[in-house]
């Protein structure tokens, strides 16, 4: 078909010349590339500026700045690793004391078996060829003497690892950022648990014991006259008539009330004659009835040669108010009236003595006989009998002492039996002295306390407030106060002591002191008073009913006061 020319002309002016596109496409881009070039120049130019411009910068700061400091800088940091590395060692030891103390507490329970001590000791200083045992020991650790007993060998171990752990927190004290150590103590481990609660064990009581039978022949008695001291003297003197009675196979009469104290309302009479399974003690009252009123001693044979059977005028006269009749009064060894203290005997001088076909028989007080001490002061007592102890509680103070602990000390406690009352004067009246200061008191309380792992101390105390708020002052352990514990006066709202009250026993100063010491017989560790009775009344106790431990001690037991009192 053929095209209209007009139709060609407008194609023409719509095509472009591809050379002159060309041409024209060049020209454009190296205008384009000129301005990118600009631009790129000034950018880099521009860089090259600030780069200047900081360097400097830095070249004043440089000149301007203490140079001293800089070096200093330095070498802090050139120090800084070898922090790092003494750190890393520190802790390194700190774990291989960790290691270290698991090893000895295993040892420690390990010792706590029926094992002969002389099994663990000999392996202790002999001489070993073994290398290893001997980097164990190290060169400054000095054997163990032979003769060192299986306790004392538990003692010294124990100390070594409260060293152990002195020593681990001493190390922690490097790491510690206010009250955060970096080795945190809760990855010590179970054998950390309880730390300290089998230092103070009960003392094993499978030891036989040396005994005799208490069988008495019928309308034979034995008539009990205490009279020294308080109540703690006069169960030990009561102890000692029981003991007399077996030998002499009579029956015991207990004293009356109205000479003597009233025994039912602290110990348990019943339960004297049922531990022996036959009656072998009856009360005064029920002597007198079994004699119509017509009460006579016999025979009296004074045990004590000075003052004879220790009874004076006043109390002879006392003894004949009550209806009963005695005569001549005759001493059994009157040499020891020449005695400042009297002798010990055996058996074997008793017997002869006082063996007699008399009805009555009255020996006077003996609470300072010192017959057979190792027999009769063993723990149940020196008579066959199927009881833990004869002489003990009445059955309403014991389940009251059970209610005191249960309300206000728990399972684990400290009894301390703080004696101050008239107690200055009599313990510097002796060759060593047992009154201590308050200060030098409280530290040994606090050995005791950190020995034996407990939380609170029960006192049993005749002090005034003004030393025992001292005392409290000072017992303070790792910066942390023991709470001092005594028995509150009586409230309705408390409800430990109702059964006292409800059996018209409460506020009776005698049912008091056995309350309190009851308590203390029942505590983990016992804290006593050398020189008194009411002290070792309550470690008889202890040992009879199987609660004394390896940690009972006199308070402050092998020092002497800091300080002592001239004499009047």
């Amino acid at each position: 078909m053929e095209r209209d020319s007009s139709d060609e002309e407008d194609d023409r002016e719509n095509l472009i010349d591809s050379n002159h596109a060309s041409k024209i496409r060049r020209s454009s881009f190296e205008i384009g590339e000129f301005q990118s070039r600009v631009s790129r120049s000034f950018a880099f130019n521009k860089r090259y500026l600030i780069v200047i411009f900081l360097a400097v910068f830095l070249i004043i700061a440089f000149f301007s700045f203490d140079i001293g400091r800089l070096f200093r800088s330095t070498s802090s940091v050139r120090i800084a690793p070898k922090v790092d590395r003494m750190r890393e060692a520190e802790l390194h030891a700190l774990y291989l004391l960790r290691n270290q103390q698991i090893e000895l507490l295993n040892l420690w329970n390990r010792t706590s078996t029926r094992s002969k001590p002389e099994s663990l000791i000999p392996n202790v200083n002999s001489t070993s060829s073994n290398s290893s045992s001997n980097a164990t020991l190290g060169p400054a650790s000095k054997p163990l003497p032979p003769s060192i007993s299986f306790d004392d060998f538990r003692s010294a171990l124990f100390d070594q690892i409260k060293l152990n752990k002195e020593i681990q927190e001493t190390l922690l004290s490097a790491h510690r950022v206010g009250n955060v150590s970096d080795l945190a103590d809760d990855d010590a481990g179970p054998a950390f648990v309880g730390f300290g609660a089998d230092t103070c064990r009960k003392v094993d009581r499978t030891v036989l014991r040396q005994t005799i039978e208490w069988k008495p022949k019928s309308n034979r008695y034995l008539f009990a006259i205490c009279i020294s001291g308080q109540m703690s003297n006069h169960l030990i003197c009561l102890q000692k008539h029981m003991f007399f009675a077996a030998l002499l196979s009579r029956m015991l009469v207990l004293p009356s009330p109205k000479f003597d104290y009233q025994y039912d309302r602290v110990i348990d009479i019943d339960h004297l004659n049922q531990c022996f399974g036959r009656k072998v003690a009856i009360s005064f009252e029920e002597f007198s009835e079994s004699k119509k009123g017509h009460l006579h001693i016999d025979r009296f044979i004074c045990y004590m040669a000075k003052p004879p059977c220790f009874l004076d005028e006043e109390q002879v006269k006392r003894l004949k108010a009550l209806g009963i009749s005695m005569g001549k009064l005759e001493s059994a060894w009157p040499e020891d009236a020449k005695l400042a203290e009297p002798k010990k005997r055996v058996v074997d001088e008793i017997l002869p003595k006082f063996s007699c076909d008399d009805e009555v028989l009255a020996i006077g007080d003996i609470f300072y006989a010192d017959v057979e001490e190792e027999w009769v002061m063993q723990p149940g007592g020196p008579l066959a009998h199927k009881c833990k102890t004869v002489i003990q509680p009445s059955r309403l103070i014991m389940l009251t002492a059970q209610r005191f602990v249960q309300t206000f000390l728990g399972g684990n406690f400290v009894a301390l039996h703080f004696r101050r009352h008239g107690f200055l004067k009599f313990c510097n009246a002796k060759k060593e002295s047992c009154f201590f200061p308050v200060p030098q008191a409280a530290e040994c309380i606090l050995r005791v306390a950190e020995r034996a792992n407990a939380p609170v101390i029960y006192l049993s105390t005749d002090a005034a407030e003004s030393e025992t708020n001292l005392l409290q002052s000072l017992t303070l352990l790792n910066g942390k106060m023991i709470p001092l514990v005594k028995r509150p006066t009586h409230t309705s709202v408390e409800k430990w002591d109702a059964l006292l009250y409800r059996n018209h026993l409460g506020g009776d100063d005698q049912v008091d002191a056995m309350l309190d010491k009851t308590i203390c017989a029942m505590s983990n560790v016992f804290i006593g008073a050398s020189g008194s009775t009411f002290t070792e009344d309550i470690l008889r106790l202890r040992k009879d009913l199987g609660y004394a431990s390896v940690c009972d001690e006199y308070l402050c037991r092998g020092e002497q006061p800091n300080f002592i009192a001239d004499s009047e």
